[in-house]
């Protein structure tokens, strides 16, 4: 029950963090999403991955709050309710598949390996893969605030 909980909540808090309008708030559904990630983790077994998972999160929040306050532009409408709950019931509705239907069958490729050692030895390209996410948000943010610099003077 408790992996269904969480299952909701992570994919809900990344509809918002994707559809929200306001930076900070979507920069925060993102942070809910890191932690519901982490969470599974810890739950899996497998607590260093939820510390790396936690620590990448904590650095691409960090980048992502200064941008989103040195860059964005200051909103002048306001969310609506009706809006924000909207996104909660896509991200409900996005997530009865996952909890309700199970998938069973045989792959026929059989392991001894504990989820912790899968994941360390089997994750490889996606570390890589999101570390040159990270980096690309980082190096374009520095782009557009030397433009922003060098334009200003």
């Amino acid at each position: 029950m408790i992996l269904e909980i969480i299952s909701v909540g992570l994919i809900v808090s990344a509809c918002l963090a994707l559809f929200t309008d306001e930076m900070v708030y979507s920069v925060a559904a993102l942070a809910g999403t890191f932690f519901f990630t982490a969470i599974l983790y810890i739950l899996n077994g497998s607590p260093f991955a939820a510390i790396f998972q936690f620590v990448v999160g904590v650095g691409t929040l960090a980048i992502l709050f200064l941008s989103g306050e040195m860059l964005g532009d200051k909103p002048i409408k306001k969310s609506s309710p009706k809006k924000t709950f909207a996104l909660i019931g896509i991200g409900v509705v996005l997530s009865l598949p996952a909890i309700f239907l199970s998938v069973t069958g045989s792959t026929g490729i059989t392991s001894d390996a504990s989820f912790g050692d899968a994941l360390w030895n089997l994750r490889g390209m996606d570390v890589i893969l999101q570390a040159l996410v990270v980096l690309t948000v980082a190096l374009g943010i520095a782009i557009i605030l030397y433009q922003k610099r060098k334009g200003g003077q």
